[in-house]
């Protein structure tokens, strides 16, 4: 396992590996909510107002997926979330419509909605090849990543990836809902 630091929002640590993706970059995402630097103050705001706020980090992310996405990257996640939702989850449901026009097909699973388990952790998996665990530090701060290529470990994270796909809820329709949950 390699650990990789540095900047999580925009490309940050992620590009390398979504530029060297040949078929697939797909997410599992299981936290109800996140501590991101740039995410703070766009949440304040979409608190205040509902106004959803771009940043520079979020144009850099969605120049990445669509940059991916146009090689023909399959480019997804899925989302474990509580219901109800945390205020983190209601303001994604509204903050990743950029992400969604730029190719990434997002999915939501309702936590009491999923069968079999449910990993602790969140990581990215490219390719059925490598899975990149993101990491926090002792305060919930994102960190980095945990990479690695174990074929044994990218094996149970691609069977996780793809139950929790197939239960996941596509965005739009997942917003018709249960946005107001």
């Amino acid at each position: 396992m390699r650990a990789v630091s540095g900047e999580l929002a925009g490309e940050g640590i992620y590009a390398e590996y979504f530029r060297a993706a040949k078929v697939s970059a797909v997410h599992v995402e299981v936290q109800d909510s996140y501590q991101v630097p740039d995410e703070y103050e766009p949440l304040v705001r979409w608190r205040e107002s509902r106004d959803i706020v771009e940043t520079d980090g979020g144009r850099q992310w969605c120049a990445l997926v669509a940059e991916t996405a146009a090689r023909g990257v399959t480019v997804a996640r899925v989302r474990v979330v509580s219901v109800p939702h945390t205020e983190y989850t209601a303001w994604l449901l509204d903050a990743c419509a950029p992400n969604a026009a730029a190719g990434e097909q997002i999915r939501y699973l309702p936590r009491h909605l999923a069968t079999g388990h449910i990993p602790q952790d969140d990581y990215w998996l490219f390719d059925d090849e490598r899975v990149a665990f993101n990491t926090v530090d002792e305060t919930g701060d994102a960190v980095g990543l945990a990479v690695t290529t174990d074929p044994d470990i990218v094996a149970v994270a691609g069977a996780g990836w793809r139950r929790l796909w197939e239960q996941g809820i596509n965005r739009a329709d997942y917003r018709l809902e249960y946005a107001a949950q």
